[in-house]
């Protein structure tokens, strides 16, 4: 959130992003964070987290969509090197979430693959539904990251992390107006 801070005022440490670095990670990384973001070219984690090489493992799926092999890359940092993190980013104005909303809500499949984004992102659209709220594309992003992170800490690999205390899993929203990451739940205490 340090770094979010610094990106947020424009004082950027950029740190971790020189050739000492890189030849520091290039045999061994033990990143400090795992973030599951979207695709969106606009909310990239490394530089809105004023983060450099080795500091993050990061995933990136069309609104934040799940499965097995997803699922298996988050759990890689915290099972394997004991990544204490991950961070499952949404956004503002999401593409993927936008599209998933009206394909769900008019019964119209999306084309060719993108339709498994919407049946991933179907129990966001049904929160979503449930809550209401003046934006119903932004609601649905936000049940989206809650509901993905829910899901993720009460996983049979990660839970006992969580519960241990070693894992945090939390749930976040990014404001492509002000650059400001929300934390929506999850946050260590």
């Amino acid at each position: 959130m340090e770094g979010n801070a610094r990106w947020v005022s424009g004082n950027l440490q950029h740190p971790d992003r020189d050739p000492n670095r890189r030849q520091f990670v290039a045999m061994k990384q033990k990143p400090f964070g795992s973030v599951l973001s979207c695709i969106d070219s606009r909310v990239p984690p490394e530089l809105l987290f004023d983060t450099g090489l080795g500091d993050l493992y990061v995933m990136r799926t069309g609104g934040e969509a799940v499965g097995p092999v997803v699922t298996g890359s988050v759990e890689y940092g915290p099972m394997t090197s004991g990544t204490p993190l991950i961070v499952v980013l949404g956004h503002q104005r999401c593409g993927a979430v936008e599209a998933s909303y009206k394909s769900l809500r008019d019964g119209k499949p999306l084309p060719g693959n993108l339709e498994a984004i919407a049946r991933a992102l179907r129990p966001a659209y049904e929160k979503a539904r449930r809550e209401g709220g003046a934006d119903p594309v932004d609601t649905m992003a936000r049940a989206q990251v809650t509901l993905t992170a829910a899901n993720l800490r009460s996983n049979q690999d990660l839970a006992p992390l969580v519960k241990k205390g070693s894992l945090a899993v939390v749930g976040a929203y990014y404001s492509l107006d002000t650059g400001k990451v929300e934390v929506l739940a999850g946050a260590p205490s």
